[in-house]
């Protein structure tokens, strides 16, 4: 191959060590190290979890930044992204794991109402399409913050509003949807997640990830519970009616810790969040010019297979004919699966530097090395 050759990199973050456009950064520089006037395009990729924003602000995206309130009710400064009627809107960005202070996890107070604020900034910026994508959420409250911020009204007996989060939720006597800002019916809302789990049950949001938020086994029953009861009181008002019952059992509705079942009573589509952001991205234009094509992120393994950015990467250059390679921390994936995800090869950085403290806290220089391997192995 000679240096005519184009190559994108289409790749994902390694969580904790380099965002998306570090990962492109880096492995650029390791290309260019070894085939100098190599043309290289960099398009950052997420799958409509944390990072979404910052990847579409990198695809051309205006980035937005609003005061919101977080988890627990304090105020952040959140973004999106904007670019014509298009908003690209991270849940994580307002109710996000990463908006907890240290060392606090809140699995039953934490509120989604920050997201709902940010899908209403979203909305008084003109956007017509928006793309939510949820994912590394602090949250188990179905979604119910988010609409209570949009509009909505959930009391209990005594005519209060229900506590905060999803625990609050098991107080929950009457709920109003009428209310909900009538903007919302005239916008286009595509939810996107890489989770298709429903509301409640054995693969319900408690349930599955309710643990990694700090929820304890009586916890997880307790906010299981509530959110079912939450359906329940939904399915007895006259705007959602029974289509509660079947929004709570469709896949994606325990996204984010149920608020794939919130934005599902706003109207929204789900789709899987790394094809919705490669449509946003550009990814397709992008693919055409392209050789060869690098994606990744920071632990190749099972759950890649699964609706993660490299997976749907590859999926779309190997329909177009272009050869993908990997890059990632940690590879956990036989060959063989693979090749199945149409994967050619993976690199990871524990070939390069075997210790795996020393890949995390200099991941950068390390996926430089990376790169110069592809490009002798796939260019020079």
């Amino acid at each position: 191959m000679d240096g005519t050759r184009r190559v994108l990199v289409a790749a994902d973050k390694f969580k904790g060590s380099l965002t998306a456009v570090e990962v492109a950064e880096r492995v650029t520089a390791g290309l260019r190290r070894v085939v100098p006037d190599l043309g290289v395009e960099a398009l950052p990729v997420a799958d409509g979890g944390d990072g979404t924003v910052a990847a579409a602000v990198a695809a051309g995206f205006e980035r937005r930044e609003v005061r919101v309130a977080g988890p627990l009710g304090d105020e952040v400064t959140a973004a999106f992204a904007l670019r014509g009627d298009t908003a690209v809107v991270e849940m994580a960005e307002a109710s996000g794991l990463q908006r907890l202070p240290a060392g606090v996890l809140a699995p039953l107070t934490a509120s989604t109402h920050g997201s709902g604020e940010l899908l209403r900034a979203a909305l008084d910026a003109g956007a017509r399409t928006i793309v939510f994508g949820v994912g590394g959420s602090a949250t188990t409250d179905g979604g119910a913050g988010m609409l209570a911020a949009l509009g909505a009204r959930f009391v209990r007996g005594d005519g209060e509003p229900v506590a905060p989060g999803g625990g609050g939720l098991a107080d929950l006597a009457s709920a109003d949807l009428s209310g909900l800002d009538p903007r919302l019916a005239a916008v286009e809302l595509v939810l996107a997640s890489d989770v298709d789990n429903p509301l409640t049950g054995p693969k319900g949001a408690p349930a599955v990830y309710g643990p990694q938020k700090g929820a304890s086994e009586e916890d997880v029953e307790a906010l299981d519970a509530a959110l079912a009861h939450f359906a329940k009181v939904l399915e007895e008002t006259d705007t959602v009616g029974a289509l509660a019952a079947e929004y709570a059992a469709s896949p994606g509705a325990g996204a984010a810790g149920g608020i794939g079942f919130g934005a599902m009573l706003l109207g929204a589509r789900f789709r899987p969040g790394i094809e919705v952001m490669l449509d946003v991205l550009g990814f397709a234009p992008a693919l055409e010019r392209a050789d060869l094509v690098i994606t990744g992120e920071g632990s190749l393994d099972e759950q890649t297979l699964h609706g993660k950015a490299p997976a749907g990467v590859a999926a779309a250059a190997r329909a177009a004919g272009k050869e993908v390679v990997a890059v990632c921390g940690r590879l956990a994936l036989p060959a063989e699966a693979l090749g199945r995800a149409g994967i050619r090869r993976a690199y990871p950085l524990t070939d390069v530097e075997p210790d795996v403290a020393k890949c995390i806290a200099e991941a950068g220089p390390i996926l430089e090395r990376v790169a110069e391997r592809i490009a002798r192995d796939f260019l020079a």
